[in-house]
């Protein structure tokens, strides 16, 4: 099964751009701003979108567009997948540390199962409740490092990441079935022009006091890498990768990230970690993982991809 064998190394090499990704993007925003970074972010990504569905369907790019009774899906994930998780990540990072962010990202799994199982698509074993019990225990005592130290604005960053935790895990369940029918360029195109319009009006403001002739050539490399590499590729490949495995055998790869985050932003950010940071995080990737193998075995493909939202 080809397939099957690209999709497993597309979604490490996915895992491995996002996870660098971070202090890439921490360093990015110490030097522009959140408001800059989301204007870029959001003037550059749907246009590389719309070209790339141009060289795809040469003179068909009209027939990409989303049928009716799908619009207000492409819509609703527009909103959540985009605008509102991307909004809260860039806030969140900004507040927090770059391993921080990796790690309550992390915690995707965990409502990606909720939602299935409240969709009816998955029933949860009781080992799965017991994991993510364990998994809200460890960040709770990973969040409990900054409040108790003083770092309540990073605290709250951790909160806010939450929030991007749960729009990822919605909108990759209500996007999938998008995907399998239209393929994850047209849903990425599409969900990241419908998403723009908001954002870049907001922002707008930021993005005009930007002095882009101060940036240094690490804030263009970081740019490139976070725009193109991470929020184009990576959402694009990871889209394919959940079309091909299911959501949730996808879901897992994200236990990937928080080690290399951790370890790139040690390496280029000099972040420190306490052992109370590195007990909650190994508290909550086990329960993360209790969760997900937590019913012996992988759920089936089909139950993986509810069909309605």
């Amino acid at each position: 099964m080809p397939n099957a064998r690209w999709s497993l190394a597309a979604a490490v090499a996915t895992m491995v751009v996002w996870g660098l990704n971070f202090p890439f993007v921490k360093h990015v925003l110490g030097q522009i701003g959140v408001g800059a970074f989301l204007f870029l972010r959001f003037a550059v990504l749907p246009l590389l979108g719309l070209l790339l569905l141009a060289i795809v369907f040469r003179g068909r790019l009209a027939r990409t567009f989303p049928k009716r009774e799908d619009l207000p899906r492409f819509v609703l994930c527009a909103i959540v997948g985009h605008a509102v998780h991307i909004a809260a990540v860039m806030a969140g990072m900004n507040l927090s540390t770059a391993f921080s962010s990796s790690l309550v990202l992390m915690s995707g799994p965990l409502f990606t199962l909720i939602i299935l199982a409240a969709l009816g698509a998955e029933r949860l074993a009781k080992q799965q409740v017991a994991g993510t019990l364990v998994a809200c225990a460890g960040i709770a005592l990973f969040l409990s490092d900054k409040f108790t130290g003083g770092r309540i604005t990073a605290g709250y960053g951790d909160l806010l990441l939450i929030l991007a935790a749960l729009c990822f895990s919605l909108y990759t369940v209500l996007a999938q079935p998008l995907t399998k029918r239209y393929g994850p360029l047209i849903v990425l195109s599409w969900t990241l022009l419908f998403s723009a319009p908001p954002i870049l009006l907001v922002s707008l403001p930021w993005f005009v006091q930007l002095d882009t002739a101060r940036l240094t050539p690490l804030v263009w490399l970081g740019l490139v890498w976070a725009l193109v590499l991470s929020s184009f590729l990576g959402w694009l490949a990871w889209g394919w990768v959940n079309a091909v495995r299911g959501v949730a055998r996808s879901a897992p790869f994200n236990y990937l990230m928080p080690p290399i985050a951790g370890l790139s932003a040690w390496l280029t950010l000099g972040e420190h970690f306490t052992w109370l940071k590195l007990a909650g995080a190994a508290v909550t990737m086990a329960g993360v993982a209790w969760a997900q193998f937590g019913s012996g075995r992988p759920p089936p493909k089909e139950a993986a991809q509810p069909d309605s939202a």
